[in-house]
């Protein structure tokens, strides 16, 4: 489903954030990359999104060269996925019903539809009796919440988090951990950047390891 071949990344000479990434992951995986800050996790992520371009190498996601889809058409890819990012990115002048919305009305979904699927998105986060609150008024927890119904609203084919439960304690993180858990049976890809070795060894089944841009290995337990 998704393929890289010799993917690398050059921010800045003569540093490579990644280096040769050749990887296969299949539909319906669920996947951890892990690996110390710099390790290359968040770049990886960006390219699958094509958020950046790499500086070498290809991806294929769905049979599809993304990197020769034209700008234009960049959307027609990205309603196929749902990202996580680090810092959320929540509108904090609009509320949490429009948050998740977002990404519907941009689709171009009717009203009707679009109440229905937030309102199943944010039901599976447990924040529906939020839903007209700004994220101003949530916990940081909740505004993760926020940014994880966000990204499923759509029952995206990939799901894509960057440190989904950083600066979260440990029942919160599990909390977070068990609804990409429950989106993943549901059919979706994922794959969650994450340096937090306890989650990894409680919910990890596939691992990638990066190290300074390179994959070190990968465990399939």
């Amino acid at each position: 489903m998704i393929e890289l071949y010799g993917i690398s990344k050059q921010y800045q000479k003569p540093n490579w954030a990644l280096d040769d990434i050749t990887l296969h992951i299949e539909k319906g995986d669920f996947w951890f990359v892990t690996g110390p800050s710099g390790a290359g996790k968040t770049t990886l992520l960006q390219i699958i999104f094509r958020e950046i371009i790499p500086t070498q190498g290809q991806i294929v996601i769905d049979g599809r060269n993304i990197l020769k889809i034209p700008d234009h058409k960049i959307y027609q890819l990205r309603r196929t996925m749902g990202i996580v990012f680090q810092n959320f990115r929540l509108l904090f002048h609009k509320k949490v019903f429009d948050n998740v919305a977002v990404v519907l009305q941009i689709l171009g979904i009717p009203q009707k539809e679009q109440r229905k699927k937030v309102l199943n998105a944010l039901r599976m986060v447990n924040l529906h009796h939020k839903m007209w609150d700004f994220p101003s008024q949530l916990s940081y927890g909740e505004q993760q919440r926020v940014a994880i119904a966000r990204a499923i609203v759509n029952n995206p084919k990939i799901i894509l988090a960057d440190e989904p439960t950083g600066n979260l304690d440990t029942e919160l993180a599990i909390e977070i951990m068990s609804l990409f858990r429950a989106v993943n049976e549901q059919g979706s890809t994922v794959i969650i950047c994450t340096h937090d070795r306890e989650l990894i060894r409680n919910f990890g089944k596939k691992i990638l390891f990066l190290y300074k841009g390179k994959l070190l290995r990968k465990e399939e337990l």
